[in-house]
Protein backbone atom coordinates (compact mmCIF):
# COMPACT_ATOMS: atom_id res chain seq x y z
CA UNK A 1 0.00 0.00 0.00
CA UNK A 2 1.58 3.05 -1.17
CA UNK A 3 0.37 6.58 -1.30
CA UNK A 4 1.57 8.20 -4.39
CA UNK A 5 1.71 12.66 -4.84
CA UNK A 6 1.34 13.69 -8.42
CA UNK A 7 1.05 17.16 -10.28
CA UNK A 8 0.72 18.85 -12.88
CA UNK A 9 4.03 20.48 -14.34
CA UNK A 10 4.99 23.02 -16.92
CA UNK A 11 7.25 22.31 -19.50
CA UNK A 12 9.73 24.33 -21.80
CA UNK A 13 9.27 23.75 -25.41
CA UNK A 14 10.76 25.56 -28.34
CA UNK A 15 13.77 27.42 -28.82
CA UNK A 16 12.25 30.65 -26.82
CA UNK A 17 11.39 28.59 -23.88
CA UNK A 18 7.92 28.65 -23.88
CA UNK A 19 5.97 27.34 -20.94
CA UNK A 20 3.00 24.81 -21.52
CA UNK A 21 1.13 23.02 -19.13
CA UNK A 22 1.03 18.94 -18.80
CA UNK A 23 -2.29 17.60 -19.78
CA UNK A 24 -1.94 14.94 -17.40
CA UNK A 25 -0.45 14.51 -13.64
CA UNK A 26 2.91 12.93 -13.24
CA UNK A 27 5.27 12.54 -10.23
CA UNK A 28 7.94 14.73 -8.88
CA UNK A 29 10.39 11.47 -9.48
CA UNK A 30 8.72 11.61 -13.36
CA UNK A 31 8.73 15.85 -13.95
CA UNK A 32 12.31 16.81 -12.95
CA UNK A 33 14.12 14.48 -15.01
CA UNK A 34 12.09 16.36 -17.56
CA UNK A 35 13.14 19.61 -17.09
CA UNK A 36 9.47 20.34 -15.85
CA UNK A 37 8.26 22.26 -12.96
CA UNK A 38 5.32 20.71 -10.64
CA UNK A 39 2.13 22.90 -9.88
CA UNK A 40 1.93 22.61 -6.61
CA UNK A 41 -1.38 23.89 -6.24
CA UNK A 42 -2.19 20.73 -8.31
CA UNK A 43 -0.97 17.96 -5.56
CA UNK A 44 -3.55 15.28 -5.34
CA UNK A 45 -3.05 12.10 -3.57
CA UNK A 46 -3.34 8.45 -5.45
CA UNK A 47 -3.06 4.87 -4.58
CA UNK A 48 0.23 3.24 -6.18
CA UNK A 49 -2.18 1.40 -8.75
CA UNK A 50 -3.36 4.66 -10.56
CA UNK A 51 0.29 5.82 -12.13
CA UNK A 52 2.05 3.77 -14.37
CA UNK A 53 5.39 2.20 -14.71
CA UNK A 54 6.42 6.26 -16.21
CA UNK A 55 4.80 7.67 -13.50
CA UNK A 56 2.11 9.54 -14.85
CA UNK A 57 -1.59 9.26 -13.61
CA UNK A 58 -4.00 6.71 -15.16
CA UNK A 59 -6.97 7.92 -16.09
CA UNK A 60 -6.91 11.34 -14.60
CA UNK A 61 -9.28 13.78 -15.71
CA UNK A 62 -7.83 17.57 -16.46
CA UNK A 63 -9.20 20.97 -15.57
CA UNK A 64 -11.78 21.15 -18.39
CA UNK A 65 -13.21 18.04 -17.05
CA UNK A 66 -17.38 18.15 -15.86
CA UNK A 67 -17.08 19.10 -12.16
CA UNK A 68 -18.71 15.06 -11.37
CA UNK A 69 -16.23 13.97 -13.19
CA UNK A 70 -13.37 15.17 -11.33
CA UNK A 71 -15.54 14.33 -8.29
CA UNK A 72 -15.99 10.68 -9.41
CA UNK A 73 -12.18 10.70 -9.88
CA UNK A 74 -11.95 11.26 -6.64
CA UNK A 75 -14.24 8.59 -4.80
CA UNK A 76 -12.76 6.42 -7.14
CA UNK A 77 -8.93 6.98 -6.14
CA UNK A 78 -10.66 6.95 -2.47
CA UNK A 79 -11.91 3.75 -2.60
CA UNK A 80 -8.75 2.25 -4.14
CA UNK A 81 -6.77 3.93 -1.25
CA UNK A 82 -8.70 2.05 1.08
CA UNK A 83 -8.97 -0.95 -0.75
CA UNK A 84 -5.21 -1.45 -0.92
CA UNK A 85 -4.95 -0.66 3.10
CA UNK A 86 -7.89 -3.37 3.32
CA UNK A 87 -5.05 -5.71 1.62
CA UNK A 88 -2.26 -5.27 3.50
CA UNK A 89 -4.11 -5.60 6.64
CA UNK A 90 -5.14 -9.13 5.72
CA UNK A 91 -1.74 -10.03 5.10
CA UNK A 92 -0.61 -8.71 9.16
CA UNK A 93 -0.66 -11.19 11.67
CA UNK A 94 -2.49 -10.05 14.62
CA UNK A 95 -0.30 -10.92 17.40
CA UNK A 96 3.05 -8.96 16.07
CA UNK A 97 1.20 -6.37 13.63
CA UNK A 98 -1.78 -5.43 15.60
CA UNK A 99 -1.07 -1.92 16.09
CA UNK A 100 -0.42 -1.36 12.15
CA UNK A 101 -3.31 -3.39 10.95
CA UNK A 102 -5.67 -1.01 13.69
CA UNK A 103 -3.76 1.81 11.60
CA UNK A 104 -4.60 0.75 8.38
CA UNK A 105 -8.33 -0.09 9.53
CA UNK A 106 -8.66 3.27 10.60
CA UNK A 107 -7.77 4.51 7.82
CA UNK A 108 -9.78 2.84 5.44
CA UNK A 109 -12.74 3.67 7.46
CA UNK A 110 -11.53 7.15 7.06
CA UNK A 111 -11.48 7.08 3.16
CA UNK A 112 -14.33 5.45 2.32
CA UNK A 113 -16.40 7.90 4.86
CA UNK A 114 -14.92 10.52 2.53
CA UNK A 115 -15.49 8.59 -0.57
CA UNK A 116 -19.38 8.36 1.02
CA UNK A 117 -19.40 12.01 1.55
CA UNK A 118 -18.33 13.19 -2.20
CA UNK A 119 -20.72 10.56 -3.76
CA UNK A 120 -23.50 12.53 -2.07
CA UNK A 121 -22.18 15.67 -2.90
CA UNK A 122 -22.14 14.04 -6.60
CA UNK A 123 -25.43 12.86 -6.66
CA UNK A 124 -26.51 16.60 -5.14
CA UNK A 125 -24.97 17.94 -7.69
CA UNK A 126 -25.67 15.63 -10.63
CA UNK A 127 -29.63 16.25 -9.44
CA UNK A 128 -29.11 19.96 -9.19
CA UNK A 129 -28.34 20.05 -13.30
CA UNK A 130 -31.02 17.85 -13.97
CA UNK A 131 -32.97 19.66 -12.29
CA UNK A 132 -32.45 22.96 -14.30
CA UNK A 133 -32.44 21.13 -17.04
CA UNK A 134 -36.48 20.02 -16.09
CA UNK A 135 -37.50 23.90 -15.70
CA UNK A 136 -36.24 24.79 -19.09
CA UNK A 137 -39.19 24.81 -21.62
CA UNK A 138 -40.07 21.81 -23.46
CA UNK A 139 -41.12 23.51 -27.03
CA UNK A 140 -39.82 26.57 -28.48
CA UNK A 141 -42.28 28.53 -29.89
CA UNK A 142 -41.88 29.14 -33.78
CA UNK A 143 -43.98 32.18 -34.19
CA UNK A 144 -47.17 30.32 -35.21
CA UNK A 145 -49.97 31.59 -32.46
CA UNK A 146 -51.98 28.45 -31.85
CA UNK A 147 -55.64 28.35 -32.40
CA UNK A 148 -57.79 28.32 -29.43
Amino acid sequence: MTDVYVYYFLRSHGPAGEKSLSTRRATLATIEPMGGEPVMESQIVVDHTEVDGNGFLIDGVDDQSHPADEIGAQIKSLERRAHSRDCEALLLNEGTDGARKYMLSLESRELRSQAKKLKIHRAELLAGELGGRMDAPVFANLGSPIAG
